[in-house]
């Protein structure tokens, strides 16, 4: 897979939140996903830029427009220094939350994503890579 651009984004506010959203839309139409992909793919991002503040303590994503032969393709990779995670299989469980949320951040981006990978341990932070191809 190679990387045709990528650029980072603070993840340390509501606001910055928002401005993630905008940066992932903007290249989810860059590289043609239609409304509805872009939705799911916006909403994965929202989920998952909110588990980096709230559970993180605010950390970054970085955006990558990526291509795998003649796939192209967006990759968020968001990481924070926060207290990670203790049980990830817990914490994939629809329902589970420990912010009173719905409990459908990180399976639910899950669920939106063509792939999926998190990296985390107690102390240690959390790392989350989600993938959409075109």
């Amino acid at each position: 897979m190679q990387i045709l651009k990528a650029d980072s984004l603070p993840v340390h506010s509501a606001e910055d939140i928002v401005i993630v959203r905008q940066a992932v839309r903007k290249q989810a139409i860059a590289i043609g996903l239609g409304l509805v992909d872009q939705t799911k793919f916006v909403t994965a991002a929202s989920e998952l830029a909110r588990n980096t503040l709230d559970h993180g303590g605010g950390g970054s994503v970085r955006i990558e427009i990526v291509q795998n032969g003649m796939r192209n393709g967006i990759r968020l990779i968001f990481e924070d220094q926060g207290p990670g995670i203790a049980d990830v299989a817990m914490a994939m469980t629809d329902g589970y939350t420990t912010a009173n949320g719905m409990g459908l951040g990180l399976s639910g981006a899950k669920r939106l994503s063509h792939e999926f990978e998190i990296q985390t341990a107690p102390g240690e932070g959390t790392k989350v890579a989600i993938l959409r191809w075109k």
